[in-house]
């Protein structure tokens, strides 16, 4: 298991790392065009272009995060009203439909990357379907984000008081 648990989070980390980067070069290019655009009187029509792509990549990346680290997995107030038994019931239902939902966004993803996989980006020189590609990756990677945060076992579930 602690070789399992290495590759988990080395590859949840790679993917935070990359997700950093994305947003920060969206936010790199969004300040440049807006600069070219108002200062200099001359727009970059690449950043727009990137700026886009880069938060389509940000977003896909972002929900396998979000499920790795259990922020969309729970129904809070039912967990808390379950026994044991059932509150483990609950998770794997939750894993079920979870997963069901991630593989069928994988599967459309994967069939609209490969319909576009001939359109050209003109601004950016390359094939739109390197954009469309981050869905079936992103979900991919949230299915994995998902079965790895259910094999953690059950949890204690997070109430937050300051909404009560």
């Amino acid at each position: 298991m602690p070789i399992i648990r290495f590759i988990d989070r080395s590859l949840f980390r790679f993917i935070s790392v990359v997700t950093q980067l994305l947003i920060l070069s969206a936010v790199a290019a969004a300040f440049y065009q807006v600069i070219a655009r108002f200062i200099l009187e001359s727009p970059a029509d690449w950043s727009e272009a990137w700026t886009r792509a880069a938060l389509i990549w940000t977003v896909m990346l972002g929900v396998a995060l979000a499920f790795r680290q259990g922020a969309m997995l729970s129904v809070e107030m039912l967990h808390s009203k379950l026994g044991p038994r059932n509150k483990r019931w609950l998770e794997h239902v939750i894993l079920f439909i979870c997963v069901a939902f991630l593989g069928f966004m994988a599967w459309v993803g994967g069939q609209m990357t490969w319909r576009v996989r001939f359109q050209t980006m003109p601004s950016l020189e390359m094939s739109i379907s390197w954009i469309y590609i981050a869905i079936p990756i992103g979900m991919v990677l949230a299915i994995v984000a998902v079965i790895a945060h259910w094999a953690e076992g059950p949890r204690q579930a997070v109430i937050d008081d300051t909404v009560l």
